[in-house]
C-alpha cells in the first residue's frame, strides 16, 4: 500500500486580520479532485460547487453551479494523464469563470504537463509548452501556481503572473526523519544539476551526477557517475518519473559504484508504461513522490511513498489572495 504522509510548511500566513474571506473560492476538475480537497481543508473553505463532465459524444461539459462574480477564483487542475482531457477541463473550466465575471483567476497546475518540449532541439518539432501556456493565458487566465516545472525556462513562455514552487521542503522533512548517514544527492543527469545542488546545500549533502547517454525517449544508457558514492546513502533527485528507466538505471549505476542504499525523491509520479514493475524490481530502498498526480491502485506499490503538498499549495494560494510575498516559500530553491 502507499503512504500518503501530510506535511507542514513554514512559516504560516498572518493571522487575525488576515481571515479568509467570502471572496474566494477554489474550484476542482477531474484530475485531482483530492489534492483540491486537501487544499481546502489546510484553508478551512470549502471546495466551490461545479459540474465537469462529458456530452453523449465525449466533449467536455462544465457548469459552475454558483456565484462568483467578483470573486477571487482558484481552479486546481494539474494536465496529468489523460492529458489531453485534464488540459480540456482546465481550458473550458477557465474560459466559465471568465465569462462568469470573476474578479481573478488563477489556475493552478501542481503538474504542468506537455512540458518536455520547451525548446527546438530537432528540425520540424513544436514547442509545446509555450503553446500551452497561451491556451491557459487566452482562455481566461490572470495568473498561474506551478510546481516544479521540467525546465525553469517555462516560465518565461507566460505574458501573465507565474509563480513555481518547488517541492524539495517537502522531501528535506521526510528524509530528515530517516537520520540517514553520509548522505548524496545525485541528480540523475546533467540538466537536474540546479534542482540537486538545492537538494544538497540545504541536507548539507554531498553531490553526484550520473552521465548519461540516452539511446531513445524511453530507454538510457549509464556512462560513468561524477562524484564520490562509494558508501555512501544515496539520494536521487528529479522533477518526474515517466517510464522509470533513467532512474532504475541510475539507482542500479550508483549501486554498483558502492553506495550502500538508494532513495529517490521525485516530485511528479507519472509512471506510465513498465514503470511501476521496474521500480518493483529495482535496487531502489524507497520511491518518495507528492499527490501532485494522483496515483491509481495499478501504479501502487509498497516502495513508493506519497508525501502531500496541500499545505505548500494551500499557503502559496493564502498569500496570492492577500497580496503577500510569496518568496518565503523559495528559501533555498535552484537559482
Amino acid at each position: 500500500m502507499v503512504k500518503t504522509i501530510p506535511q507542514k510548511t513554514q512559516p504560516r500566513a498572518p493571522q487575525g486580520r488576515y481571515r479568509l474571506s467570502a471572496e474566494l473560492a477554489i474550484l476542482s476538475g477531474n484530475a485531482n479532485p483530492a489534492l483540491a480537497k486537501a487544499i481546502c481543508r489546510q484553508l478551512k473553505v470549502p471546495l466551490a460547487d461545479s459540474f465537469v463532465g462529458r456530452f453523449s459524444e465525449g466533449e467536455v461539459r462544465v457548469k459552475i453551479n454558483e456565484n462568483v462574480r467578483g470573486k477571487d477564483v482558484f481552479v486546481v487542475q494539474p494536465t496529468c494523464p489523460p492529458t489531453n482531457d485534464n488540459l480540456m477541463e482546465l481550458l473550458i473550466m477557465l474560459d466559465a469563470l471568465k465569462r462568469a465575471s470573476a474578479r481573478r483567476v488563477t489556475a493552478v497546475v501542481p503538474f504542468y504537463g506537455y512540458a518536455r518540449q520547451d525548446r527546438k532541439d530537432q528540425p520540424r518539432v513544436p514547442i509545446t509548452a509555450k503553446l500551452v501556456a497561451n491556451l491557459i493565458t487566452t482562455a481566461g487566465a490572470d495568473r498561474v501556481l506551478t510546481m516544479d516545472l521540467h525546465a525553469g525556462q517555462i516560465q518565461g513562455f507566460f505574458d501573465i503572473p507565474l509563480d513555481h514552487l518547488y517541492a524539495v521542503s517537502v522531501f528535506e522533512q521526510s528524509l530528515r526523519r530517516k537520520r540517514l548517514k553520509q548522505l548524496t544527492v545525485v541528480s540523475p543527469d546533467v540538466g537536474g544539476i540546479k534542482m540537486a545542488r538545492a537538494y544538497a546545500k540545504r541536507m548539507r549533502a554531498d553531490l553526484a551526477i550520473v552521465d548519461k547517454r540516452r539511446d531513445s525517449p524511453e530507454s538510457t544508457e549509464v556512462m560513468h557517475i561524477l562524484g564520490e558514492v562509494k558508501g555512501k546513502t544515496c539520494v536521487l533527485v528529479d522533477d518526474l518519473i515517466a517510464t522509470g528507466s533513467s532512474l532504475v538505471e541510475a539507482a542500479a549505476a550508483l549501486q554498483r559504484a558502492g553506495a550502500t542504499e538508494v532513495y529517490a525523491c521525485v516530485t511528479h509520479p507519472v509512471l506510465s508504461g513498465p514503470a511501476r514493475a521496474r521500480i518493483a524490481s529495482s535496487c531502489l530502498k524507497e520511491l518518495m513522490v507528492t499527490d501532485t498526480i494522483p496515483l491509481s491502485d495499478q501504479k501502487r506499490h509498497q516502495k513508493i511513498t506519497v508525501l502531500s503538498v496541500a499545505s505548500l499549495l494551500s499557503e502559496a494560494i493564502r498569500r496570492i489572495h492577500y497580496e503577500l510575498s510569496i518568496s518565503v516559500l523559495f528559501d533555498g530553491m535552484p537559482g
